[in-house]
Protein backbone atom coordinates (compact mmCIF):
# COMPACT_ATOMS: atom_id res chain seq x y z
CA UNK A 1 0.00 0.00 0.00
CA UNK A 2 1.76 2.97 -1.06
CA UNK A 3 0.21 6.54 0.83
CA UNK A 4 1.68 9.81 -0.23
CA UNK A 5 1.48 12.90 2.16
CA UNK A 6 1.83 16.21 0.43
CA UNK A 7 1.37 19.76 1.34
CA UNK A 8 -1.88 21.39 1.09
CA UNK A 9 -0.96 23.18 -2.67
CA UNK A 10 0.00 19.33 -3.35
CA UNK A 11 -4.03 18.81 -2.36
CA UNK A 12 -5.32 21.79 -4.53
CA UNK A 13 -3.59 20.47 -7.65
CA UNK A 14 -4.67 17.10 -7.07
CA UNK A 15 -8.46 18.06 -7.16
CA UNK A 16 -7.97 20.32 -9.98
CA UNK A 17 -6.38 16.97 -11.56
CA UNK A 18 -9.13 15.08 -10.87
CA UNK A 19 -11.84 17.14 -11.96
CA UNK A 20 -10.54 17.07 -16.08
CA UNK A 21 -10.11 13.34 -15.47
CA UNK A 22 -12.52 10.44 -16.92
CA UNK A 23 -15.83 9.94 -15.02
CA UNK A 24 -16.10 7.07 -12.34
CA UNK A 25 -17.79 6.63 -9.07
CA UNK A 26 -18.99 9.36 -7.45
CA UNK A 27 -19.31 10.55 -3.90
CA UNK A 28 -22.37 11.14 -1.96
CA UNK A 29 -22.67 12.55 1.16
CA UNK A 30 -24.02 10.14 3.72
CA UNK A 31 -23.76 11.57 7.54
CA UNK A 32 -25.72 8.37 8.53
CA UNK A 33 -22.35 6.20 8.18
CA UNK A 34 -19.91 8.78 10.09
CA UNK A 35 -20.38 6.72 13.68
CA UNK A 36 -20.08 3.35 12.25
CA UNK A 37 -15.70 2.95 12.23
CA UNK A 38 -14.46 2.81 15.42
CA UNK A 39 -12.42 4.52 17.14
CA UNK A 40 -8.92 5.90 15.27
CA UNK A 41 -6.21 3.59 16.84
CA UNK A 42 -3.82 5.78 18.94
CA UNK A 43 0.47 5.73 19.50
CA UNK A 44 2.65 7.45 20.16
CA UNK A 45 5.84 6.21 17.83
CA UNK A 46 8.24 8.54 17.08
CA UNK A 47 12.29 8.55 16.99
CA UNK A 48 15.12 10.52 17.83
CA UNK A 49 17.50 11.88 14.99
CA UNK A 50 20.57 13.30 16.98
CA UNK A 51 22.86 15.45 15.24
CA UNK A 52 25.09 15.56 18.22
CA UNK A 53 28.62 13.59 17.11
CA UNK A 54 26.55 13.29 13.77
CA UNK A 55 24.85 10.09 14.97
CA UNK A 56 22.03 10.30 12.87
CA UNK A 57 22.29 13.32 10.78
CA UNK A 58 23.89 14.62 9.09
CA UNK A 59 25.55 11.08 8.54
CA UNK A 60 29.26 13.22 8.93
CA UNK A 61 30.34 16.80 9.05
CA UNK A 62 30.89 18.54 5.77
CA UNK A 63 28.37 17.23 3.51
CA UNK A 64 27.15 19.97 0.73
CA UNK A 65 23.29 21.30 1.53
CA UNK A 66 22.21 19.10 -1.10
CA UNK A 67 23.84 15.89 0.56
CA UNK A 68 22.39 17.40 3.76
CA UNK A 69 18.81 17.72 2.44
CA UNK A 70 18.95 14.34 0.38
CA UNK A 71 19.72 12.65 3.35
CA UNK A 72 17.07 14.39 5.42
CA UNK A 73 14.07 13.37 2.85
CA UNK A 74 15.26 9.41 2.83
CA UNK A 75 15.30 9.93 6.40
CA UNK A 76 11.82 11.29 6.82
CA UNK A 77 10.46 8.89 4.06
CA UNK A 78 11.57 5.86 6.16
CA UNK A 79 9.90 6.94 9.00
CA UNK A 80 6.62 7.26 6.70
CA UNK A 81 7.28 4.08 5.32
CA UNK A 82 7.92 2.48 8.61
CA UNK A 83 4.94 3.84 10.55
CA UNK A 84 6.24 5.98 12.47
CA UNK A 85 4.29 9.53 13.56
CA UNK A 86 6.99 11.78 14.93
CA UNK A 87 9.89 12.71 14.85
CA UNK A 88 12.06 14.39 17.77
CA UNK A 89 15.23 16.43 15.84
CA UNK A 90 17.85 17.32 17.97
CA UNK A 91 18.55 21.38 17.65
CA UNK A 92 20.71 22.26 20.55
CA UNK A 93 23.55 19.92 21.05
CA UNK A 94 26.01 22.26 22.97
CA UNK A 95 24.31 26.16 22.94
CA UNK A 96 25.08 25.81 19.61
CA UNK A 97 22.39 25.46 16.65
CA UNK A 98 20.66 23.54 13.82
CA UNK A 99 19.12 26.74 12.84
CA UNK A 100 19.42 29.83 12.12
CA UNK A 101 19.33 31.15 15.22
CA UNK A 102 20.19 35.47 16.61
CA UNK A 103 21.19 34.07 20.27
CA UNK A 104 24.05 30.99 19.58
CA UNK A 105 26.12 29.88 16.66
CA UNK A 106 25.52 27.22 13.93
CA UNK A 107 26.35 24.00 15.28
CA UNK A 108 29.81 22.38 13.93
CA UNK A 109 27.93 19.15 13.46
CA UNK A 110 26.98 20.67 9.87
CA UNK A 111 29.98 22.26 8.17
CA UNK A 112 32.86 21.26 10.95
CA UNK A 113 33.28 24.31 11.94
CA UNK A 114 30.76 26.04 14.26
CA UNK A 115 29.49 29.44 13.58
CA UNK A 116 29.29 28.60 9.80
CA UNK A 117 26.07 28.31 7.94
CA UNK A 118 25.50 25.97 5.24
CA UNK A 119 26.65 26.92 1.70
CA UNK A 120 24.25 27.16 -0.10
CA UNK A 121 22.43 28.85 3.07
CA UNK A 122 19.49 26.88 4.26
CA UNK A 123 17.57 26.70 7.46
CA UNK A 124 17.89 23.07 8.70
CA UNK A 125 15.06 22.96 11.33
CA UNK A 126 12.69 24.77 9.02
CA UNK A 127 13.15 22.51 6.44
CA UNK A 128 12.62 19.56 8.59
CA UNK A 129 9.26 21.16 9.59
CA UNK A 130 8.03 21.21 6.66
CA UNK A 131 9.23 18.16 4.84
CA UNK A 132 7.94 16.00 7.94
CA UNK A 133 4.46 18.16 7.43
CA UNK A 134 3.92 17.62 3.91
CA UNK A 135 4.44 13.59 5.44
CA UNK A 136 2.03 13.60 8.04
CA UNK A 137 4.61 13.32 10.69
CA UNK A 138 4.71 15.69 13.73
CA UNK A 139 8.33 17.29 14.89
CA UNK A 140 9.52 18.51 17.89
CA UNK A 141 12.49 20.25 18.41
CA UNK A 142 14.93 18.93 20.80
CA UNK A 143 17.19 20.99 22.94
CA UNK A 144 20.18 20.11 25.45
CA UNK A 145 19.68 22.72 28.38
CA UNK A 146 22.98 22.84 29.76
CA UNK A 147 25.89 21.18 27.60
CA UNK A 148 28.20 23.43 26.56
CA UNK A 149 30.62 22.08 24.75
CA UNK A 150 30.29 17.70 23.97
CA UNK A 151 33.48 15.65 24.05
CA UNK A 152 33.68 14.40 20.62
CA UNK A 153 33.94 18.25 19.49
CA UNK A 154 36.37 19.35 17.43
CA UNK A 155 36.11 22.96 16.06
CA UNK A 156 37.25 26.13 18.43
CA UNK A 157 34.65 27.82 19.87
CA UNK A 158 33.11 30.59 17.75
CA UNK A 159 33.24 34.25 19.28
CA UNK A 160 29.20 33.95 19.73
CA UNK A 161 29.41 30.99 21.46
CA UNK A 162 28.64 31.20 25.51
CA UNK A 163 31.81 29.89 26.59
CA UNK A 164 33.30 32.93 24.80
CA UNK A 165 30.54 36.05 25.15
CA UNK A 166 29.74 34.25 29.17
CA UNK A 167 32.67 32.22 30.23
CA UNK A 168 31.76 32.56 34.17
CA UNK A 169 28.53 30.59 33.35
CA UNK A 170 30.75 27.97 31.75
CA UNK A 171 32.21 25.26 34.02
CA UNK A 172 35.13 22.82 32.95
CA UNK A 173 33.70 19.33 34.24
CA UNK A 174 35.55 16.53 32.61
CA UNK A 175 36.19 16.80 28.90
CA UNK A 176 33.23 18.66 28.58
CA UNK A 177 32.05 22.29 29.66
CA UNK A 178 28.85 22.72 31.10
CA UNK A 179 26.72 26.13 31.82
CA UNK A 180 25.61 25.89 35.47
CA UNK A 181 22.46 25.81 36.25
CA UNK A 182 23.00 28.00 39.56
CA UNK A 183 23.69 31.02 37.38
CA UNK A 184 20.27 32.97 36.75
CA UNK A 185 21.58 34.76 34.01
CA UNK A 186 22.63 31.16 32.18
CA UNK A 187 18.96 30.16 32.67
CA UNK A 188 17.53 33.23 31.04
CA UNK A 189 19.56 32.88 27.85
CA UNK A 190 18.26 29.18 27.86
CA UNK A 191 14.70 30.68 28.34
CA UNK A 192 15.83 32.87 25.67
CA UNK A 193 16.65 30.52 23.01
CA UNK A 194 13.59 27.91 23.86
CA UNK A 195 10.92 30.69 23.20
CA UNK A 196 12.66 32.06 20.36
CA UNK A 197 12.11 28.63 18.57
CA UNK A 198 8.57 28.59 19.75
CA UNK A 199 7.90 31.93 18.46
CA UNK A 200 9.69 31.66 14.92
CA UNK A 201 8.89 28.09 13.95
CA UNK A 202 5.73 25.01 13.62
CA UNK A 203 7.28 23.14 15.76
CA UNK A 204 4.61 20.59 17.30
CA UNK A 205 6.81 20.02 20.55
CA UNK A 206 9.62 21.62 22.67
CA UNK A 207 11.67 18.34 23.94
CA UNK A 208 14.90 18.49 26.26
CA UNK A 209 16.98 15.06 27.24
CA UNK A 210 18.67 13.92 29.84
CA UNK A 211 21.46 16.55 30.86
CA UNK A 212 20.64 18.60 33.76
CA UNK A 213 23.93 18.77 35.98
CA UNK A 214 26.09 16.44 34.15
CA UNK A 215 26.54 12.46 34.60
CA UNK A 216 29.59 12.29 37.64
CA UNK A 217 33.28 11.67 36.03
CA UNK A 218 35.93 10.58 38.34
CA UNK A 219 39.32 12.65 38.91
CA UNK A 220 42.62 11.31 38.58
CA UNK A 221 42.54 8.52 41.08
CA UNK A 222 40.11 6.95 38.92
CA UNK A 223 37.81 6.50 41.91
CA UNK A 224 36.87 9.75 43.70
CA UNK A 225 33.90 11.14 41.89
CA UNK A 226 34.35 15.21 41.38
CA UNK A 227 31.98 17.25 42.26
CA UNK A 228 30.44 20.10 40.20
CA UNK A 229 32.51 23.12 40.25
CA UNK A 230 29.89 25.16 41.02
CA UNK A 231 31.26 27.01 44.27
CA UNK A 232 30.75 30.32 42.89
CA UNK A 233 26.66 30.59 42.16
CA UNK A 234 26.37 28.09 45.26
CA UNK A 235 28.05 31.02 47.80
CA UNK A 236 26.43 34.06 46.24
CA UNK A 237 22.99 31.91 46.83
CA UNK A 238 24.32 31.88 50.55
CA UNK A 239 25.05 35.22 50.95
CA UNK A 240 21.76 36.08 49.61
CA UNK A 241 19.95 34.50 52.38
CA UNK A 242 19.66 31.03 50.46
CA UNK A 243 18.56 28.06 53.16
CA UNK A 244 18.31 25.03 51.08
CA UNK A 245 20.98 22.14 51.11
CA UNK A 246 23.23 22.36 48.39
CA UNK A 247 21.84 18.77 46.29
CA UNK A 248 18.37 20.22 47.39
CA UNK A 249 19.53 24.19 46.23
CA UNK A 250 20.71 22.49 42.27
CA UNK A 251 17.62 20.23 42.21
CA UNK A 252 15.62 23.77 42.69
CA UNK A 253 17.54 24.94 39.71
CA UNK A 254 17.07 22.43 37.45
CA UNK A 255 13.12 22.37 38.50
CA UNK A 256 13.21 25.95 38.02
CA UNK A 257 14.06 25.95 34.52
CA UNK A 258 11.86 23.29 33.34
CA UNK A 259 9.06 24.77 35.02
CA UNK A 260 9.53 27.77 33.10
CA UNK A 261 9.77 26.20 29.93
CA UNK A 262 6.55 24.76 30.26
CA UNK A 263 5.22 28.61 31.35
CA UNK A 264 6.71 29.56 28.16
CA UNK A 265 5.21 27.23 26.08
CA UNK A 266 1.66 27.66 27.07
CA UNK A 267 1.77 31.44 26.88
CA UNK A 268 3.48 31.80 23.57
CA UNK A 269 1.89 28.56 21.17
CA UNK A 270 -0.46 26.97 24.04
CA UNK A 271 -1.06 23.90 21.16
CA UNK A 272 2.65 23.26 21.68
CA UNK A 273 3.79 19.52 23.67
CA UNK A 274 6.32 20.00 26.26
CA UNK A 275 8.21 16.76 26.61
CA UNK A 276 11.24 15.64 28.91
CA UNK A 277 13.42 12.51 28.19
CA UNK A 278 15.34 11.54 31.68
CA UNK A 279 17.04 8.99 32.40
CA UNK A 280 15.48 5.77 33.45
CA UNK A 281 15.59 5.16 36.85
CA UNK A 282 13.23 7.12 39.80
CA UNK A 283 14.05 8.15 43.31
CA UNK A 284 15.69 5.61 45.16
CA UNK A 285 13.34 5.67 47.85
CA UNK A 286 10.29 4.91 45.63
CA UNK A 287 11.47 2.00 43.36
CA UNK A 288 10.04 -0.94 43.06
CA UNK A 289 11.70 -4.07 44.54
CA UNK A 290 14.56 -5.32 42.68
CA UNK A 291 15.08 -2.27 40.55
CA UNK A 292 18.45 -0.44 41.71
CA UNK A 293 21.23 1.40 39.62
CA UNK A 294 22.00 4.95 39.25
CA UNK A 295 20.38 7.80 41.32
CA UNK A 296 19.53 10.95 38.78
CA UNK A 297 17.69 12.73 42.02
CA UNK A 298 21.25 12.59 43.76
CA UNK A 299 23.43 13.25 41.12
CA UNK A 300 22.23 15.02 38.27
CA UNK A 301 19.62 16.62 40.90
CA UNK A 302 16.49 15.56 38.60
CA UNK A 303 13.40 15.65 40.56
CA UNK A 304 10.99 13.86 37.85
CA UNK A 305 8.25 13.31 40.00
CA UNK A 306 8.07 17.11 41.31
CA UNK A 307 7.31 17.92 37.42
CA UNK A 308 5.15 14.93 36.99
CA UNK A 309 2.73 15.85 40.32
CA UNK A 310 3.07 19.43 39.25
CA UNK A 311 2.01 19.10 35.68
CA UNK A 312 5.14 21.05 33.79
CA UNK A 313 5.22 18.89 31.56
CA UNK A 314 3.00 17.22 28.56
CA UNK A 315 4.96 13.65 27.87
CA UNK A 316 7.83 11.99 29.76
CA UNK A 317 10.08 10.26 27.85
CA UNK A 318 11.95 8.02 30.21
CA UNK A 319 15.07 6.48 29.19
CA UNK A 320 14.22 2.78 29.62
CA UNK A 321 17.76 1.10 27.59
CA UNK A 322 18.00 -1.77 29.23
CA UNK A 323 16.10 -5.29 27.91
CA UNK A 324 13.09 -6.78 29.55
CA UNK A 325 14.97 -9.88 31.70
CA UNK A 326 17.90 -7.24 33.26
CA UNK A 327 16.38 -7.33 36.87
CA UNK A 328 17.79 -4.52 38.24
CA UNK A 329 16.61 -2.15 35.55
CA UNK A 330 13.52 -4.42 34.20
CA UNK A 331 11.58 -2.30 31.24
CA UNK A 332 8.00 -3.84 32.65
CA UNK A 333 8.34 -2.76 36.44
CA UNK A 334 10.25 0.42 35.41
CA UNK A 335 7.49 1.65 32.78
CA UNK A 336 4.76 0.55 35.61
CA UNK A 337 6.35 2.78 37.96
CA UNK A 338 6.55 5.82 35.32
CA UNK A 339 2.99 5.42 34.98
CA UNK A 340 1.86 4.81 38.65
CA UNK A 341 3.81 8.89 39.43
CA UNK A 342 1.53 10.17 36.98
CA UNK A 343 -1.27 11.46 38.72
CA UNK A 344 -2.33 14.13 36.47
CA UNK A 345 -2.28 11.98 33.71
CA UNK A 346 0.22 13.12 30.90
CA UNK A 347 1.79 10.59 28.35
CA UNK A 348 4.45 8.52 29.35
CA UNK A 349 6.14 7.62 25.97
CA UNK A 350 9.46 5.46 27.61
CA UNK A 351 12.54 5.63 24.86
CA UNK A 352 13.83 2.02 24.05
CA UNK A 353 17.77 1.50 23.25
CA UNK A 354 16.77 0.75 19.48
CA UNK A 355 19.90 0.99 18.54
CA UNK A 356 21.36 -1.41 20.49
CA UNK A 357 20.57 -3.84 17.96
CA UNK A 358 24.28 -4.17 16.32
CA UNK A 359 24.50 -3.55 12.23
CA UNK A 360 27.36 -6.08 12.92
CA UNK A 361 25.55 -9.20 12.21
CA UNK A 362 29.57 -10.80 14.29
CA UNK A 363 28.82 -8.26 17.38
CA UNK A 364 28.28 -10.78 20.35
CA UNK A 365 26.51 -8.25 22.13
CA UNK A 366 23.77 -6.93 20.38
CA UNK A 367 20.70 -7.03 20.94
CA UNK A 368 17.63 -9.65 19.48
CA UNK A 369 14.81 -7.53 17.22
CA UNK A 370 12.23 -9.71 19.18
CA UNK A 371 14.18 -7.16 22.23
CA UNK A 372 12.26 -3.92 20.87
CA UNK A 373 9.46 -5.78 19.35
CA UNK A 374 8.90 -7.43 22.73
CA UNK A 375 9.12 -3.97 24.73
CA UNK A 376 6.49 -2.35 22.09
CA UNK A 377 3.95 -5.35 23.02
CA UNK A 378 4.89 -5.25 26.63
CA UNK A 379 3.86 -1.21 26.46
CA UNK A 380 0.83 -2.06 25.08
CA UNK A 381 -0.14 -4.97 27.56
CA UNK A 382 0.85 -2.08 30.13
CA UNK A 383 -0.51 0.68 28.96
CA UNK A 384 -2.64 0.35 25.60
CA UNK A 385 -2.92 3.30 23.13
CA UNK A 386 0.24 5.50 24.42
CA UNK A 387 3.63 4.98 22.98
CA UNK A 388 7.36 4.94 22.76
CA UNK A 389 10.09 6.54 21.11
CA UNK A 390 13.76 4.85 18.94
CA UNK A 391 17.01 5.97 20.23
CA UNK A 392 17.69 6.33 17.41
CA UNK A 393 16.72 6.94 13.65
CA UNK A 394 20.02 5.42 12.17
CA UNK A 395 18.61 1.93 13.63
CA UNK A 396 15.68 1.74 11.51
CA UNK A 397 17.19 3.70 8.63
CA UNK A 398 19.76 0.84 8.24
CA UNK A 399 17.15 -1.75 8.99
CA UNK A 400 19.83 -3.58 11.25
CA UNK A 401 18.91 -7.61 11.41
CA UNK A 402 16.21 -6.35 9.44
CA UNK A 403 14.29 -4.77 12.33
CA UNK A 404 12.51 -2.18 10.24
CA UNK A 405 10.65 -4.85 8.34
CA UNK A 406 9.70 -6.77 11.17
CA UNK A 407 8.17 -3.40 13.05
CA UNK A 408 6.62 -2.95 9.37
CA UNK A 409 4.53 -6.47 9.01
CA UNK A 410 4.21 -6.47 12.98
CA UNK A 411 3.83 -3.92 15.34
CA UNK A 412 3.24 -0.93 12.76
CA UNK A 413 1.36 -2.81 10.61
CA UNK A 414 -1.80 -0.49 11.08
CA UNK A 415 -1.06 3.33 11.06
CA UNK A 416 -1.75 5.26 14.15
CA UNK A 417 -2.34 8.40 15.37
CA UNK A 418 -0.68 10.28 18.05
CA UNK A 419 -2.64 10.02 21.11
CA UNK A 420 -4.74 13.56 21.68
CA UNK A 421 -3.41 15.55 24.64
CA UNK A 422 -6.90 17.64 25.92
CA UNK A 423 -5.45 19.29 28.61
CA UNK A 424 -4.10 22.12 25.37
CA UNK A 425 -5.69 24.37 23.77
CA UNK A 426 -6.03 24.42 19.96
CA UNK A 427 -8.55 25.61 17.59
CA UNK A 428 -10.48 22.57 16.82
CA UNK A 429 -10.76 20.87 13.15
CA UNK A 430 -13.75 21.63 10.69
CA UNK A 431 -15.53 19.01 9.00
CA UNK A 432 -13.65 17.61 5.64
CA UNK A 433 -13.89 17.99 2.10
CA UNK A 434 -12.97 15.21 -0.39
CA UNK A 435 -12.50 14.12 -3.84
CA UNK A 436 -11.86 10.82 -5.06
CA UNK A 437 -10.69 9.68 -8.30
CA UNK A 438 -11.00 5.41 -9.10
CA UNK A 439 -9.99 5.23 -12.63
CA UNK A 440 -6.39 4.68 -12.45
CA UNK A 441 -4.54 1.85 -14.55
CA UNK A 442 -3.57 0.09 -11.92
CA UNK A 443 -6.80 -0.26 -10.56
CA UNK A 444 -6.01 1.86 -7.42
CA UNK A 445 -7.65 5.44 -6.32
CA UNK A 446 -6.34 8.69 -5.39
CA UNK A 447 -8.33 10.23 -2.45
CA UNK A 448 -7.55 14.16 -1.66
CA UNK A 449 -8.37 15.59 1.70
CA UNK A 450 -8.48 19.04 2.34
CA UNK A 451 -10.26 21.26 5.35
CA UNK A 452 -11.69 24.58 3.83
CA UNK A 453 -8.30 25.36 2.18
CA UNK A 454 -6.98 25.54 5.81
CA UNK A 455 -3.07 23.42 6.01
CA UNK A 456 -4.01 20.30 8.34
CA UNK A 457 -1.19 18.13 9.73
CA UNK A 458 -3.20 14.54 9.81
CA UNK A 459 -6.65 13.05 9.14
CA UNK A 460 -8.09 9.88 10.00
CA UNK A 461 -9.55 8.04 6.91
CA UNK A 462 -11.46 4.95 7.64
CA UNK A 463 -12.26 2.57 4.21
CA UNK A 464 -15.15 0.35 3.74
CA UNK A 465 -15.05 -2.53 1.77
CA UNK A 466 -17.74 -4.91 2.28
CA UNK A 467 -18.64 -5.05 5.81
CA UNK A 468 -15.06 -4.64 6.86
CA UNK A 469 -13.46 -1.02 7.99
CA UNK A 470 -9.79 -0.31 7.03
CA UNK A 471 -7.79 2.67 9.20
CA UNK A 472 -5.45 4.77 7.14
CA UNK A 473 -3.94 8.41 8.04
CA UNK A 474 -2.80 11.07 5.19
CA UNK A 475 -4.55 13.88 3.12
CA UNK A 476 -3.75 12.11 -0.22
CA UNK A 477 -3.99 8.85 -0.51
CA UNK A 478 -3.20 5.79 -3.08
CA UNK A 479 -5.68 3.21 -2.10
CA UNK A 480 -7.49 0.14 -3.61
CA UNK A 481 -10.69 0.76 -5.38
CA UNK A 482 -12.16 -2.68 -5.67
CA UNK A 483 -15.02 -3.07 -3.40
CA UNK A 484 -14.72 0.36 -2.13
CA UNK A 485 -17.88 1.17 -0.77
CA UNK A 486 -18.14 4.06 1.51
CA UNK A 487 -15.52 6.45 2.96
CA UNK A 488 -15.54 8.50 6.22
CA UNK A 489 -12.90 10.82 7.21
CA UNK A 490 -11.91 13.33 9.83
CA UNK A 491 -9.43 15.88 10.45
CA UNK A 492 -7.23 16.33 13.36
CA UNK A 493 -6.59 19.62 15.34
CA UNK A 494 -2.63 20.38 16.96
CA UNK A 495 -3.19 18.83 19.64
CA UNK A 496 -4.47 15.37 18.19
CA UNK A 497 -8.01 15.99 19.18
CA UNK A 498 -10.32 14.49 16.46
CA UNK A 499 -12.51 16.52 14.39
CA UNK A 500 -16.14 16.18 12.95
CA UNK A 501 -16.33 12.97 10.45
CA UNK A 502 -17.45 13.76 7.24
CA UNK A 503 -18.76 10.30 5.54
CA UNK A 504 -19.37 9.45 1.91
CA UNK A 505 -20.72 6.32 -0.35
CA UNK A 506 -19.78 5.79 -3.68
CA UNK A 507 -22.72 5.86 -6.31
Amino acid sequence: MLITRRSILGSALALGACANRPAGPRLQAAPELAALPPAAPREFRAAWVATVANIDWPSKKGLSTAEQQAEMHAMLDQAVALGLNAIIFQVRTAADALYDSPLEPWSEYLSGTQGQAPSPYYDPLALWIAEAHKRGLELHAWFNPFRARQSTARSAPAATHISQTHPAWVKSYGDQLWIDPGEPDAGEHSLSVFRDVLQRYDVDGIHIDDYFYPYAVNGPDGKTELDFPDEPSWQRYVSSGGTLARADWRRQNVSRLVERIHDTLRATKPWVRFGVSPFGLGKPALRPAGISGYSQYDKLYADVELWLERGWLDYLAPQLYWPRTQKAQAFGPLLQYWHAQNPLGRHIWPGMFTSRISADANDAKSWAVDEITGQIQLQREIAPQTGHIHFSMVALTQNRRRLADALKAGAYAQPALVPATPWLAAEGSALPQATLYLGSPDGAGMLALHVGGSPVLQHAVWLRYGERWEFRTGTELKIPAAGLNAIVASAIDRVGREGPRSAWKLS
